[in-house]
């Protein structure tokens, strides 16, 4: 069997091929709980889930909800889900329990799958809220799993996931082999939700031709090789981490040691015990762990590479990750969930000013131009307009939402990104702004329409628009400049509770205007971006008298 690297591969092949090429590599540590699996024990693992749950009735082609923070059965799923042939729908660990409703229904799944919950959301009591469990109001779903950690005790209520290993024994390795078989590089493997301009996320379809190629030429980028070991502390629900960190470490035979969720001091212990030589992150990550109070005493000079996405990286923070964390190599990868997520990415050896002024050159396989947002003509170098990108990476469309799909994909096949960019001589792409009304918050994709929506509901409220403000930690905070009715009253604390139970917390507005009238064209229409300018001055005003 050829070693690694592979590629052209389906992702429940690709761990079939990693434990008979590398057996003994290790392949996932969680270095906190002394959990290790080589690729071997691995593949073991996910041939023994996915045959419990062919065993439960999951099908080929069914959309399974994972709710789940960075545990390992997740990333035990990720491959046990596509050698069944079924679709792995990931789902945010902050979502509310209308967001999670909506989710559900709109994917159609028939299995969901969660931890007990993460921070101040609690999964079970949302499941049976909203019907999940032990009711009728989604009809499609079949079944609920639970995922214990530690000592928990799993609810009567749900399925625990350890039955799926007793469940196992009822189908024989030759029927998950002929289920396997059938399982193609084109099949949609994994479902993405996406916010938009529109409100409501998306579900953008991926293949395995899209995520294993994308990831393939992600890594090649970054020189990796089966002697690296890659921190991983984005959370597995974004491309991020499920297609840049898993499916790009092994493409490579790469080992993954994940941390469950973001902190900063697990991931520099990680990075010292483990000699990990990769580091991922958006830019408020390494800001956090270089702000460690203890980060001098960590040893991490087994650091060589790493990617830094999800926002714009400041160079002053570029210039500190290379310097303090010896991210020499670190590059920069651009790119959005509907391309699977990878367009650009900057070379290793890239001056520092190409990996903070620009976002890179196009990978490989892949074509971009810059056009006319309006004539869709293609312009020429250095001339500012909407990038657009075509290859084997573009999503297949977007579930059930034929629209959407339409809009967002050409006859042609070229994908609008949405993002407003210009290209060199050199082809390099440097992202100027954004044509499409998103805020991006520490990697998060917030739909400003889907927060004033709610907030439109409010008694007191006659008007909002939201909006992003700058923000040099997150990237870009929420903005929302209210205007109340006549008589009415209401405050930012009663509008942000208003929004508590409803939206996910990186939605809610952290900066409240309350206006009387909003800017407008001539033509009538709101200029968000002059209610964006007007707030971020006042609050740099606030700053200074401070």
């Amino acid at each position: 069997m050829n070693s690694p690297p592979y590629r052209d591969a389906t992702v429940g092949a690709l761990l079939t091929r990693l434990a008979e090429s590398i057996p003994d590599n290790e392949a996932l540590v969680y270095a906190d709980r002394n959990l290790r699996f080589t690729f071997a024990e691995l593949e073991v693992e996910a041939r023994l889930i996915a045959r419990g749950l062919m065993a439960c009735g999951v099908e080929r082609g069914e959309r399974v909800a994972l709710w789940a923070t960075n545990v390992p059965e997740w990333i035990v799923l990720q491959f046990a889900l596509a050698k069944i042939g079924a679709i792995l729908v990931t789902v945010n660990t902050s979502l509310r329990a209308h967001e999670m409703e909506y989710l559900l229904r709109q994917s159609e799944a028939a299995t969901v799958i969660a931890i007990s919950g993460f921070k101040d959301v609690d999964y079970v009591n949302v499941l049976r809220d909203i019907g999940a469990v032990g009711g009728d109001k989604l009809p499609n779903l079949k079944r609920a799993i639970f995922i214990r950690r530690g000592d928990e005790q799993c609810p009567e209520d749900l399925m625990p996931y350890e039955a799926l290993r007793e469940k196992a024994a009822e189908v024989s390795d030759a029927e998950l082999n002929a289920r396997e078989a059938l399982v193609g590089v084109d099949d949609v493997i994994n479902m993405q939700y996406t916010s938009g301009t529109t409100g409501f996320p998306k579900g953008v379809m991926l293949s395995s031709r899209n995520i294993v190629n994308n990831a393939y030429w992600m890594a090649q980028g970054l020189g990796y090789s089966p002697e690296d070991r890659l921190c991983l502390c984005v959370p597995l629900f974004h491309c991020f981490g499920c297609v840049i960190g898993v499916l790009g470490a092994y493409t490579h035979g790469v080992c993954l040691c994940p941390i469950e969720f973001f902190d900063a001091r697990k991931v520099l212990e990680t990075v010292e015990a483990e000699r990990c030589t990769s580091l991922y992150g958006v830019p408020t990550m390494f800001l956090a762990e270089m702000e460690d109070p203890e980060f001098s005493r960590f040893n991490l000079s087994s650091l060589r590479t790493g990617v830094m996405a999800g926002a714009l990286c400041p160079e002053a923070l570029m210039k500190r990750a290379i310097a303090e964390m010896n991210l020499r190599e670190i590059t920069i990868i651009y790119g959005l969930t509907e391309a699977s997520p990878g367009i650009t990415q900057t070379r290793r050896d890239d001056t520092l000013q190409h990996r903070t002024q620009t976002v890179g050159e196009v990978l490989p396989e892949m074509e971009v131009k810059i056009i006319d947002p309006a004539s869709g003509e293609t312009l020429a170098a250095n001339q500012h307009g909407e990038l657009c990108v075509r290859g084997y990476n573009v999503m297949l469309g977007y579930y059930n939402n034929a629209e959407a799909t339409a809009k967002a994909i050409d006859a042609d096949g070229w994908l609008r990104t949405g993002d407003q960019a210009t290209l060199d001589d050199e082809g390099y792409v440097r992202i100027t702004g954004r044509i499409k009304d998103l805020i991006i918050r520490g990697g998060e994709n917030i739909s400003p329409k889907e927060i004033e929506d709610h907030l439109r509901q409010h008694p007191a409220v006659s008007d909002v628009y939201v909006y992003a403000i700058k923000s040099e930690f997150f990237g870009e905070e929420v903005g929302a400049a209210v205007k109340l009715k006549a008589g009415e009253a209401a405050t930012e604390e009663e509008l942000k509770s208003f929004c508590q139970n409803q939206l996910a917390r990186f939605k809610i507005p952290r900066y409240w205007r309350f206006v009387t009238d909003f800017p407008m064209t001539a033509s009538g229409k709101i200029q968000k971006f002059k209610l964006r300018e007007t707030h971020e001055e006042e609050l740099s005003v606030q700053n200074r008298e401070r």
